[in-house]
């Protein structure tokens, strides 16, 4: 067997979208787009929705829209994607880490007030692996400081909180649609928001700062970006879209195949949240015991990478990407829990039509070269 660490699930509903959408002039800035902003707000629950290019662009643009400037401060996780402390640098703000949850492994809540001073303008948290945060206490807190709330649901599309939607709870939110995420348009992204302001602001910039109603053709009035996306990506995306009730149901009975083979082995943690109904998983992570290090872990995937199981890293700890050394000086020990959780973590492959055999496949394997 030869498995890949992720794979789109394309059907011919897909397929037979794109090519309609190349039967016409309107390849980009057409009724697709949208269509797909559309569809996406009313299955959020939102009265808005901006596509973009990608997650990266789209977080830029809240950030952007939201005014923050040199010296602002964000108080968001360094256990995360690198866009999301990025995007907050691409500004000249300042992104300060708040560590972990070991359970949970998105951003503690207990330890945020203590990073909040007179700079402090916003927390960017995420909902780490589809596992929403705990955006109950995220909303009391930026409330009581008056902190703009942004919400990356990068990777949680299908996710609930307290039985309502994830990408609902901050100032704007976003969500991924790479070939990994639980839908995709290929490349691209999208920001949902209640805020009206938000919402044209992002439409504005990421279309290079064209004005947004009654506007001459090249007439700009902000300086913006190329942050579009193509009505052959949002097409693709409509369908994926329409399929959304199939596909995470399909992710999850992986998720439980790999729970139920894996939860008595000992040299491993499973992700406890995957046994909530209200969690869209993105990927399938184990945490290996204590007792294994960085080089056992490393050791382990390159095993199974010759045996043609692909396993991946999710994720490096930002605060240790060099440049962020670099410019902050961060360094080993800052922030334990998160450097703890990623020394030890593997993502097994996880996509939607994953077979039984090819995971009992991962699962053998697994554990014979462990036994090792």
């Amino acid at each position: 067997m030869k498995i890949p660490l992720a794979k789109p699930d394309i059907t011919d509903l897909e397929r037979k979208a794109v090519l309609e959408v190349l039967k016409t002039p309107n390849l980009s800035l057409g009724p697709k787009l949208r269509e797909f902003e559309n569809n996406i707000a009313k299955y959020v629950g939102v009265k808005y929705a901006v596509a973009v290019n990608s997650g990266t662009s789209a977080l830029h643009l809240i950030i952007r829209a939201l005014d923050m400037r040199d010296n602002d401060e964000v108080i968001t996780t360094p256990f995360s994607f690198i866009s999301s402390s990025n995007c907050i640098l691409f500004e000249r703000a300042k992104p300060v880490f708040v560590d972990i949850d070991p359970q949970g492994l998105n951003i503690d809540t207990s330890k945020i007030e203590k990073k909040i001073n007179k700079r402090t303008k916003a927390i960017l948290a995420v909902d780490i692996f589809g596992n929403p945060a705990d955006w109950d206490k995220l909303k009391k807190i930026a409330e009581k400081y008056k902190l703009y709330l942004i919400e990356d649901s990068a990777e949680a599309l299908g996710s609930e909180y307290k039985e309502k939607k994830c990408g609902s709870f901050g100032e704007a939110a976003i969500f991924s649609f790479y070939p990994n995420k639980q839908i995709t348009t290929g490349e691209g992204a999208v920001i949902v928001t209640n805020n009206k302001k938000i919402a044209d602001l992002s439409q504005s910039m990421a279309n290079q700062g064209r004005k947004i109603k009654n506007g001459k053709w090249l007439e700009n009035e902000r300086i913006g970006f190329n942050y579009r996306i193509s009505d052959i990506n949002c097409a693709l995306g409509i369908a994926q879209l329409s399929r959304i009730k199939e596909i995470l149901k399909k992710r999850k009975k992986v998720a439980e195949t790999y729970n139920n083979k894996l939860k008595s082995f000992s040299e491993i943690e499973i992700p406890s949240y995957l046994f909530q109904k209200a969690v869209s998983p993105f990927v399938y992570v184990i945490k290996l015991s204590e007792n294994y290090s960085e080089k056992d872990r490393d050791r382990i995937i390159r095993e199974m990478a010759k045996r043609d199981i692909q396993c991946g890293l999710y994720f490096q700890p930002i605060h240790l990407q060099l440049f962020y050394q670099e410019m902050f000086g961060y360094k080993v020990g800052d922030f334990p829990i998160t450097e703890d959780i990623s020394r030890r973590i593997i993502a097994l492959p996880f996509y939607n039509n994953l077979k039984k055999s090819e995971i009992d496949y991962v699962v053998k394997n697994l554990k014979e070269i462990i036994a090792k």
